[in-house]
């Protein structure tokens, strides 16, 4: 096991409970601590080889912000 491994096992489980738990409770944080795992799990796939790296990293992120976008636009139109 590489150290890339262990710092990215621990950037997902800190930015998972950032994200669940944040303290200023608006959309703008949590998308910003939404990166935080998505750097660790880049790590992690780091460790394993470096094209599956960078693809994992630009499908999560993708990925993560669409929805996460998706999200705010239905609650400002509910409120």
């Amino acid at each position: 096991m590489t150290p890339e491994f262990f710092i990215g096992l621990g950037l997902i489980l800190l930015g998972t409970v950032s994200v669940a738990w944040a303290s200023p409770k608006d959309y703008l944080t949590r998308l910003i601590n939404l990166e935080i795992p998505a750097f660790g799990l880049l790590l992690v796939m780091l460790s394993f080889d470096e094209m599956l790296a960078l693809l994992t990293f630009i499908a999560v992120a993708t990925v993560s912000t669409f929805i996460f976008v998706r999200v705010i636009g239905k609650r400002e139109e509910i409120n």
